[in-house]
């Protein structure tokens, strides 16, 4: 026993060393919402299933390791031939089978539910947000109050919000650990995510997806408030905020860093970058400056889908070089790859 002190001695000293660079504040445990609680109970499902496999486990090594270790008095022993045991392989087969199925029933369980409005909050009728998101900004649309909002969004607490996420540009990935898990944001389809703050607060919201330069400062702020003061906000944007046009949208889109932006209309009278037979308003050459240089779309319906090529002029850029078709791609294919192709 003499002989393990020193190990027991440097064990403990390197977990305490190790722990000490943990983070305290993990937000995904501190869930504020019901549908954030549900995902931070699955986790500490899984986790205590992970524990005791790795007690056990560990408890089973320490042991056999101490039982049989080589000692004087059995140094020329030889073990009989073993054909195995029935038992022990029914027991060591049939307990991790066990333990699959109380992972998987609770996880395909909250998962499905994570798909509808939370069970607490049934009763009442979703506040529905599109979200479309850009390279690096996040666009809030609200269609039934016919106001938008760029990297930030305010939502009424104890209500079931209903967003429906997609991008105008490369895939994105919505993420409000406070609130719930993340979602994915894809140009030309619709994914759908639905959050519920319990009380009124601040909580910060984030694209998890790496996709370029100016993704890790690619954040956005979710307010949720008392009805009352939801109400005003709304009511307030409609009667001060200035128009959006298809024109400033069009700049927004472009691949920059903004600040907060409010609106008293939405894109979503011209543009849904949902649809399949959206516009695409991803041009490779505007990432030229910003630390990608991509390989330009081969497809003609290029940034802002010009119906008349020579508008393209102002820009810059020569007709060849926004249809995809000129020689300029030659070029491109040898210094980028294809991340933007195809979005």
């Amino acid at each position: 026993m003499k002989s393990l002190k020193p190990l027991l001695i440097f064990l403990s000293l390197s977990l305490m060393l190790f722990l000490t660079g943990c983070e305290t504040n993990m937000v995904v445990f501190e869930p504020q919402g019901p549908v954030a609680r549900s995902i931070a109970d699955l986790i500490n499902w899984s986790l205590m299933w992970m524990l005791l496999v790795v007690v056990v486990v560990f408890a089973l090594f320490a042991y056999i390791i101490w039982k049989y270790r080589e000692k004087p008095e059995n140094m020329d022993y030889e073990p009989p031939e073993e054909h195995g045991s029935t038992l022990l392989e029914i027991i060591w087969t049939g307990i991790p089978i066990l333990i699959v199925i109380a992972l998987t029933i609770p996880t395909v369980q909250t998962l499905y539910a994570l798909e509808e409005v939370p069970e607490t909050l049934e009763e009442k009728e979703p506040v529905t947000i599109h979200v479309t998101a850009a390279d690096w900004k996040w666009i809030f649309s609200y269609p039934e109050e016919g106001i938008e909002t760029v990297n930030y969004v305010n939502i009424p607490a104890d209500t079931p919000i209903l967003f429906k996420l997609t991008s105008a540009s490369t895939m994105q990935s919505f993420w409000v650990p406070a609130l719930g898990g993340q979602k994915y944001a894809m140009a030309k389809m619709e994914t759908e995510l639905f959050l519920a703050a319990d009380n009124p607060g601040s909580y910060l919201g984030k694209n998890s997806n790496f996709n370029g330069r100016g993704y890790a400062e690619m954040e956005f702020e979710v307010l949720a408030q008392t009805q009352a003061d939801y109400d005003e906000w709304v009511e307030e944007v409609k009667d001060t905020a200035p128009k959006l046009t298809e024109e400033k949208y069009e700049e927004l889109l472009k691949p920059t860093h903004l600040g907060r932006m409010t609106f008293n209309n939405t894109h979503l009278a011209w543009v849904n970058h949902a649809d399949m037979n959206s516009k695409t308003y991803t041009n490779p050459e505007l990432y030229r400056y910003n630390g990608y240089q991509g390989k330009t779309f081969e497809e003609e319906d290029n940034y802002k889908n010009k119906e008349d090529e020579n508008e393209s002029d102002h820009d810059g850029h020569g007709d060849d070089e926004h249809s995809g078709h000129g020689d300029h791609d030659d070029e491109e294919d040898s210094d980028g790859g294809d991340h933007h192709h195809g979005h």
